[in-house]
């Protein structure tokens, strides 16, 4: 990659002044028409986002239309779940393809027809050779190809062979229709390209009615003019197959004929972005499903609890640019950090229990303590946590020989509890055979209650907590990059780079009783811990699971911060 991003000040896009430049000119009738054309072989990964999020942003930037295409030309990798959880997240997204969803599908036997019209301006032709002549005769980089010796046959003999493939009288391999255009070109994707194969496939759409399939270079660009689309938004790969697309709409004379512009696709560090891998990760178990939380898909993010605000954020500051290069992935993990800092109400979660007992604290009280939802939005109400003799806290908030610069718990210091009072730690309990601690004692001071007015003692540490009598059993997940290096690159070795601590299952969580009313994908804070979500695949009403979106900390807003 060319470059690795850590700072944006501005949101680039070079293809609106594009559209700005077209629109003055009059260009396309002063249309803007876009498309998002997914092929449904897999779900959608955060790269689809940023083309989602241009395709359909656009269109609404300019007041026109963007087409939801499904490319179903390949019947042998294609499900319809793909399709369904493709507009679904498409919905999440915030968008809206309205009446225009289209497929494809819709078009085989006008892309059958274009066909026969290349064969009649011999512009095609049937060809024998299998895929390693082919590969022989394309020739490469540096040599020249070599015409196929099949390339003359006649009009009339390539119409009988091309209904025939379309018969079915040829088994898959026999032959394909290939482009009649120039062996001698710079660029492979002129030396008569591949526009027609044989598959005896069952279609979803169009069942057994076809056993030959257009291929997606083909099949693109005429999809495009006959939707009347004006700006077809490609990823950077597609750059040396506009000349095809061009070549394509010129020879068969169609009406419209878009314009292909090509941006950088989005590369993320620690982040597998190809849809190929990702699918190899499901079908092998490496993970549970393309909605697993660590995977870089939009239903995976989706149920790790990023939201559709976020990602559009993300996208945006992103931007468009017309050379590759590698964001960091701590900015993708600042925009949900900053829609959750606004949006998640806070909440207390123990995830590793240390008990404390408050020896002072009556045997048979219970009260009632107030702790607002989100300090800095006062409309998002308050909550009740019951306080009583027994709580918890996490375990590391306690060291028997601490540091300096540990204003936690110890043995002898006083804390803040949280909405609560100051407590003093007055011994220890350990485990007799394994010397581990095992339970706290401690004593409170009732005039420190929060929000009495009385307190003007000062400590340094405050600790979150949950009361044993009243708090929720949880498993709590914790996530981090599945995988250890900067970048996927361009290697297949990557299953050996995947991070085998990427998740962490914290099975005897405590959390404080308000949780029993969370909904599924509900977001929370909790204290000093992060940002989480109830997880909408494990959770049921005798188990509640939290998944962690992302930690308190923001790395990208510091480097940001250092850089500018």
């Amino acid at each position: 990659m060319s470059k690795k991003i850590n700072d944006i000040t501005e949101h680039s896009n070079f293809i609106h002044k594009i559209i700005d430049e077209d629109l003055k000119n009059e260009k396309h009738s002063g249309r803007v028409h876009t498309r998002f054309p997914p092929e449904p072989n897999g779900y959608l990964h955060i790269g689809h986002a940023k083309s989602i999020c241009l395709n359909f942003g656009t269109a609404k930037k300019y007041n026109g239309l963007c087409n939801l295409r499904f490319d179903d030309t390949n019947p042998a990798r294609e499900e319809i779940e793909y399709v369904e959880a493709i507009k679904s997240d498409i919905k999440w997204l915030g968008f809206d393809w309205e009446d225009r969803l289209f497929f494809a599908s819709d078009y085989f036997e006008q892309l059958y027809d274009y066909a026969v019209q290349l064969i009649k301006l011999d512009k095609a032709f049937v060809c024998d050779l299998n895929a390693d002549e082919m590969r022989k005769y394309r020739g490469t980089l540096t040599e020249k190809g070599q015409n196929s010796p099949f390339r003359n046959r006649s009009i009339e003999e390539n119409l009988v062979l091309f209904e025939g493939m379309k018969n079915g009288e040829f088994k898959k391999g026999k032959c394909v229709l290939r482009a009649k255009i120039d062996m001698k070109s710079p660029n492979l994707n002129l030396r008569d390209p591949i526009i027609y194969r044989i598959l005896h496939a069952e279609h979803d759409r169009t069942g057994d009615k076809w056993c030959i399939y257009p291929m997606y270079d083909y099949t693109h660009p005429i999809s495009d003019a006959i939707e009347g689309i004006t700006h077809s938004l490609c990823s950077l790969e597609f750059e040396d197959h506009r000349p095809f697309y061009d070549w394509l709409l010129d020879t068969l004379k169609l009406k419209n004929h878009p314009q292909q512009i090509e941006f950088a696709r989005l590369n993320i560090t620690n982040t597998v972005m190809s849809k190929r891998k990702l699918r190899s990760l499901v079908e092998e178990g490496l993970v549970d499903g393309w909605d697993d939380p660590r995977m870089p898909t939009i239903s995976g993010l989706r149920r790790r609890g990023y939201t559709p605000k976020s990602i559009r954020e993300f996208c945006d500051i992103v931007g468009v640019a017309k050379s590759n290069s590698v964001v960091d992935i701590a900015m993708l993990e600042h925009c949900v950090r900053e829609d959750l800092d606004q949006n998640a109400k806070r909440g207390m979660a123990i995830l590793k229990p240390l008990r404390v007992v408050i020896e002072n604290y009556p045997e048979d009280k219970e009260e009632l303590l107030i702790a607002e939802n989100h300090p800095k939005n006062p409309e998002m109400g308050t909550r009740q946590m019951p306080f009583s003799k027994v709580i918890y806290i996490e375990h590391d908030d306690f060291l028997e020989d601490p540091p300096k610069k540990f204003f936690r718990l110890a043995p002898g210091r006083e804390v803040r509890l949280k909405h609560a009072y100051f407590i003093k730690c007055v011994s220890v309990i350990k485990d007799e055979q394994t010397g581990d601690i095992i339970e706290l004692r401690c004593t409170y001071d009732p005039e420190t209650k929060s929000g009495s007015g009385f307190n003007k003692r000062k400590v340094k540490g405050t600790l979150h907590w949950v009361s044993e009598k009243h708090a929720l059993k949880a498993e709590v997940r914790l996530y981090d990059n599945m995988m250890i290096d900067e970048s996927e690159g361009n290697t297949d070795d990557f299953k050996n780079r995947i991070n085998e601590k990427s998740i962490e299952k914290l099975p005897n969580c405590l959390v404080e009783q308000s949780f029993a009313n969370a909904e599924k994908g509900e977001h929370f804070q909790f204290l000093r811990h992060g940002y989480f979500c109830v997880d909408v695949k494990d959770t049921t009403k005798e188990k509640l699971v939290f998944n962690r979106t992302v930690s308190l900390r923001d790395t990208w807003a510091k480097i940001s911060k250092k850089n500018k």
